[in-house]
Order: C-alpha cells, then sequence, then structure tokens
C-alpha cells in the first residue's frame, strides 16, 4: 500500500476512534482502541515496538514507540490538551533512530483529533 493511502487509513481510524470515546482517557486506551480499528480494517500492527539508539556502532539508548503499522508507518500516539514541538521532534528522532521514512504523531486528548505527518527526511 502506498504511504499516503496508508496514513490516510491510519488517519480515518483514529477518527473512529476519537469520535467514539472523545478526549479524556489514557494514551494506552487510544492506543488500544487504535490498535484494534487497525486490525479489523485488515492492516498488521505491532504495538510497543521496541527500539534500540546506536551511535557509533554502540547501544547509547533505547525507547519503544507506541505503534508500526505494516511496517511502514510509526506512530505516537498522545493523550493531552494540545500538541508542542517537542512532540514533533520526539517523532523524527523515533523516525531517525528506526529508520522508518514516515510517521503519524496523533493526539487524542482534545476536541478534535490533531495530526501531523512528519518524515525522517526533509520534504518540502
Amino acid at each position: 500500500m502506498h504511504d499516503a493511502a496508508l496514513t490516510e487509513q491510519i488517519i480515518g481510524c483514529a477518527m473512529k476512534v476519537h469520535r467514539t470515546l472523545g478526549p479524556g482517557f489514557l494514551e494506552s486506551v487510544y492506543a488500544k482502541a487504535l490498535g484494534h480499528e487497525l486490525c479489523k480494517n485488515g492492516l498488521c500492527v505491532e504495538r510497543q515496538k521496541s527500539v534500540i539508539v546506536m551511535y557509533d556502532d554502540v547501544v547509547v539508548g533505547d525507547f519503544v514507540a507506541d505503534m508500526l503499522v505494516e511496517g511502514s508507518v510509526l506512530v505516537e500516539i498522545k493523550a493531552v490538551r494540545a500538541l508542542a514541538q517537542a512532540h514533533e521532534v520526539q517523532l523524527v528522532n523515533y523516525l531517525t533512530a528506526t529508520g522508518v521514512e514516515i510517521g503519524l504523531l496523533l493526539n487524542f486528548g482534545a476536541s478534535g483529533l490533531q495530526m501531523k505527518r512528519k518524515y525522517r527526511t526533509y520534504r518540502e
């Protein structure tokens, strides 16, 4: 599936979750609901994807990404009042560490679903 079509499908599923649950839950609730919705739509989802960070061929850290969809889109979920630039930076750093090219930052904490599409390499 093409990246644009895949991200649109993920966003559509996220919108359905937000319409159904609304704001106010923990990130973990939205992550489970979104994972369920994506699977219902036939997508392969890896939740709580463990990733190591390398520097100079040395492991310097690790983190857990919220989910990887179809092995090609990293999804970071937030449940905050509003997205901040630090959230976007976090996602780009995750993309850099994993080598995944595209990521979605989804915030379920606002009155409407907030989303940002980010890329590992710069695009105009």
